[in-house]
């Protein structure tokens, strides 16, 4: 048992483990793959390699900011900006549902054309959808799907409408589950949310160059 996790540890820093966390990061950068779970195998196949063990959520997502840190740091503010600005609007509109940011927006790892994830909170999701068709906002109605715990999932009303050229998408919970936070797909860990002053905050510090 001893030797197999020795072999475990060297193979994590091995060239080819580290080769994939890399094009994995690369891939979601350049909007090449659609999530964690694609950039994985995308970039195993890409690099033809084969390993026990793939990277996981947070390791990608590491490598993912030190690229755009690398590589894409003015376009990549510059977008982060507009997408947070869509945001914060958005928020301001929604108000009346206590509207959080979460997701790759939040976290400053969104892609090129990355949605904008709010959640809302509300007695009911129909009182979402009247909202916004009171204000001649068309939308698609879908569902998503979330933890509170390991390998229990509960789906919720999502709804999705475009503001300009950026997306939003909108999670409907219950009006009392401001306190109770999903998981996070990255490392399941209760989801970070932002309330608007927190955006506006964000956006006071991530000013993109002139």
């Amino acid at each position: 048992m001893k030797h197999h996790r020795g072999s475990g540890n060297r193979e994590l820093g091995s060239r080819p483990y580290q080769q994939v966390v890399q094009e994995a990061a690369r891939l979601l950068a350049q909007g090449e793959a659609s999530g964690f779970d694609d950039a994985r195998h995308k970039a195993v196949t890409r690099l033809g390699v084969s390993l026990r063990r793939l990277p996981d959520n947070t390791e990608i997502e590491q490598a993912l900011l030190q690229y755009r840190t690398l590589f894409q740091a003015d376009s990549q503010l510059v977008q982060l900006h507009q997408l947070r600005q869509a945001a914060l609007q958005a928020m301001r509109l929604l108000a009346r549902f206590e509207p959080r940011l979460v997701g790759p927006v939040l976290t400053g790892t969104a892609a090129p054309h990355s949605p904008v994830h709010l959640h809302l909170f509300a007695d009911t999701p129909e009182a979402v959808v009247l909202f916004l068709l009171d204000r001649h906002i068309p939308c698609e109605h879908g569902a998503r799907r979330v933890r509170y715990v390991l390998e229990t999932w509960e789906t919720l009303p999502l709804y999705r409408f475009v503001a300009g050229d950026i997306t939003l998408e909108l999670t409907i919970f219950p009006a009392h589950g401001l306190r109770r936070r999903p998981l996070s797909p990255v490392d399941n860990r209760p989801m970070p949310r932002a309330d608007a002053a927190a955006v506006e905050r964000l956006l006071a510090e991530d000013v993109p160059p002139s």
